[in-house]
């Protein structure tokens, strides 16, 4: 539910399609527009991609054909002075915007501790559905995988790192073949397998052309990966949707795999394990609406033995229920306690 004070909404857009902003946020920004219609609010969208649903005519009261970034989005933002602003509807573009604009003061949090006056903070759109604490958490490398160890999620042996040099000491101290991880990205690029430190330097100067941070993971090949849909709201109530499961393991893309609802490999105490631990990372991490997580799974049939799981991929989604926010971040859990509700 919207809050009553907030009439005008900023939704920023899809934008152009490319790998991992497709057409999927189009159809969920369209939901939203719709949604926030029949709440009486007045709807603006920022969206440079013409061809798009979300900017037809009759759609949303007003459209913006300018670029998803800091300075055109501020100009907006001046100009209109909307009550609030919707950051989940334009994937990573929409993601790294609104953490800038956040940056520069020109937005503010649901629970905002500011020495600004009233007339300051009201000048300012408050931002809706999970916080920005929640992005910034889950777009930064380091801090990510501090917050899951908050909750006990042991993370693979990794390092976040700034520098090629200190890539390449990393990769020694986890030891070869390791995973790339670009920070602020979506759709995995920056992120690559290296066998030798030839392959991690070249992928490493790459990643960091584009991203300032890159984290350095020990490798999870060929293990099951298993993911789950789960909703929850402001008030932390969650529902699991459904789980599915990769027809091919760990190690080859999402995008380039088949996925099966539901699983078909698991046990019931894998089913239930992965499930109660989804369901605490989202809570945790204070996501508001919907939240994709996927695991990795080392399946262990041996009597008296329990498998090994790892959160591998965390995808934060929006209501229309599409891909949102990718996080590739990894988290390995001990060995689960079954649940046992």
């Amino acid at each position: 539910m919207i809050p009553n004070s907030n009439h005008k909404i900023l939704l920023l857009g899809s934008g152009a399609l490319k790998i991992g902003e497709a057409g999927e946020f189009d159809y969920s920004g369209s939901q939203a527009i719709k949604a926030l219609k029949e709440e009486g609010r007045k709807v603006i969208v920022v969206n440079p991609n013409i061809a798009t649903y979300q900017t037809s005519e009759g759609l949303a009261d007003k459209v913006y054909f300018l670029p998803v970034d800091a300075y055109f989005v501020g100009k907006i933002i001046e100009k209109e002075k909307p009550d609030g602003i919707l950051l989940s509807f334009g994937g990573q573009t929409a993601l790294n915007c609104g953490l800038e604009l956040y940056r520069q003061g020109k937005l503010k949090a649901q629970k905002h501790k500011s020495n600004l006056t009233i007339e300051q903070l009201n000048n300012k759109p408050i931002i809706l559905g999970t916080p920005i604490e929640a992005i910034h958490k889950t777009e930064d490398r380091e801090l990510f995988v501090k917050t899951l160890k908050e909750i006990d999620l042991l993370t693979p042996r990794s390092q976040a790192v700034k520098t090629i040099k200190d890539a390449l000491k990393a990769a020694i101290k986890i030891g070869y073949p390791v995973i790339i991880r670009s920070a602020y990205s979506l759709g995995g690029q920056g992120s690559a397998f290296a066998k030798n430190e030839k392959e991690l330097q070249e992928i490493a100067e790459m990643a960091l052309s584009n991203a300032l941070q890159i984290l350095i993971e020990e490798d999870l090949t060929g293990w099951k990966e298993i993911e789950y849909e789960v909703v929850r709201d402001c008030a932390g109530n969650c529902i699991t949707i459904c789980n599915m499961e990769n027809m091919d393991p760990m190690g080859v893309h999402t995008g380039e795999s088949i996925v099966v609802a539901p699983s078909q490999t698991l046990t019931n105490e894998e089913y239930h394990g992965l499930r109660q631990i989804a369901i605490k990372l989202i809570r945790h991490l204070g996501v508001v609406g919907e939240c994709n997580v996927q695991f990795a799974l080392q399946a262990c049939r041996a009597q008296n033995q329990k498998s090994k799981i790892s959160p591998a991929k965390i995808f934060f989604k929006n209501s229309g229920g599409q891909e949102s926010q990718k996080y590739k971040s990894k988290v390995k859990n001990k060995y689960y306690q079954p649940a046992r509700n």
